[in-house]
């Protein structure tokens, strides 16, 4: 891994370290926060080597439809929707319920 993608990758988990529980955010949003408008995939990849790192509540990064897509990450197909559900999120067929009440911005959230 390049150093600039390492740091960029740590900049993701401190984002994501900080989604309240009940509450997801998206790969975009993440990315858009960062600095990185349109780099949503390198957010995607971030998460993906994120499930050896412990406190990352990877749970929290849906697609920016609500969907589901980084559930194949889990131990088992259904972990990411039993976290959720856990913290109060309604998911069904892997489609958070409620999104746009349960949607986390960073960047009206976190101070830049």
């Amino acid at each position: 891994m390049k150093k600039d993608q390492a740091n960029f990758f740590e900049d993701v988990y401190e984002v994501v370290k900080q989604i309240p529980a009940g509450r997801v955010t998206t790969y975009g949003a993440i990315a858009n926060y960062l600095g990185a408008k349109g780099s949503a995939r390198m957010v995607g990849w971030a998460m993906n080597a994120s499930f050896s790192i412990e406190g990352i509540p990877a749970q929290r990064v849906v697609n920016r439809n609500g969907l589901l897509t980084g559930k194949h990450h889990f131990s088992t197909p259904t972990r990411m929707q039993e976290l959720l559900e856990q913290e109060g999120i309604q998911v069904i067929n892997d489609q958070i319920q409620d999104f746009d009440k349960v949607f986390w911005d960073p960047a009206m959230a976190l101070s830049i």
